[in-house]
């Protein structure tokens, strides 16, 4: 069924300062969630590895569109994850948690999700297009490989070249991180519209920019780790981030009270 919104005013949503090294206690409880419903993370974790090595087949000779298609794919990473949202979800509340639980969140006529996920998706398109198009344009010679993006793009004889690259690519995350944070699985949990979500997730990283510089740090750190461990880190990083993040949810959003 579509999710309607509920008769009579809805109760209002506040969020929350947090410490600084919340982050560090997300990771944490992140980590007991895989361990207590290790298969529905893990089998995330598996398709997401899956589909790197897939992009590097499609990309051949063509690295300088996997730089950006994977730096894309942490643009989308947010609403790839709503299944392990939803496994953290029934775990704090006592629930049995499996597969099952996170399918169940994969539900077409979540229309807020969906949308959500159509702007994450064409912002990791439109990034993925600006990088490619960047490195093509103004790289000295061609980048068919990782050694040929060192080479050529970061220690090339034009440093501008990845410092511009660099720069764009924050451009474009720091709003997208700000604006999904907390976003999807307020939409989840929530009867909120995207408009609104989006608001409130911008609003805890303005109250909280140390702890979530920190968070978006920690969240690069492994992702670039678990890409460089020939993407089989994936498998753990993957749904160790999706259930922290659940859990930062939990910490910067006031739990929901009665109208």
């Amino acid at each position: 069924m579509p999710d309607p919104s509920p008769p009579g005013p809805r109760p209002r949503i506040v969020t929350r300062s947090v410490p600084v090294g919340s982050p560090w206690r997300w990771l944490a409880r992140g980590a007991e969630d895989l361990r207590r419903a290790p298969l529905p993370g893990l089998l995330h974790g598996l398709a997401c590895a899956l589909f790197g090595l897939a992009l590097f087949g499609l990309a051949g000779p063509r690295f300088w569109l996997l730089a950006g298609a994977f730096s894309g794919f942490l643009i989308v990473a947010p609403i790839v994850a709503t299944g392990l949202y939803a496994v953290s979800r029934a775990l704090e509340r006592g629930e049995a948690a499996g597969l099952g639980t996170a399918l169940a969140a994969w539900n077409p006529n979540h229309r807020r999700l969906v949308v959500f996920g159509l702007l994450l998706a064409l912002a990791g398109t439109g990034w993925v297009l600006t990088s490619a198009g960047l490195i093509t344009s103004f790289a000295p010679e061609p980048v068919r490989d990782p050694t040929d993006f060192v080479r050529v793009v970061v220690l090339g004889p034009s440093p501008w070249l990845f410092v511009a690259w660099l720069l764009l690519g924050g451009v474009l995350a720091a709003p997208i991180f700000a604006s999904s944070v907390v976003a999807i699985p307020l939409l989840l949990d929530r009867r909120v519209g995207v408009a609104e979500a989006v608001y409130l997730s911008s609003r805890v990283v303005v109250d909280n920019p140390v702890a979530m510089a920190l968070w978006a740090f920690v969240i690069m750190t492994l992702s670039a780790l678990a890409i460089a461990l020939a993407l089989v880190g994936l498998v753990v990083v993957v749904p160790l981030l999706a259930h922290a993040s659940w859990h930062a949810y939990r910490d910067l959003v006031e739990p929901q009270q009665p109208a």
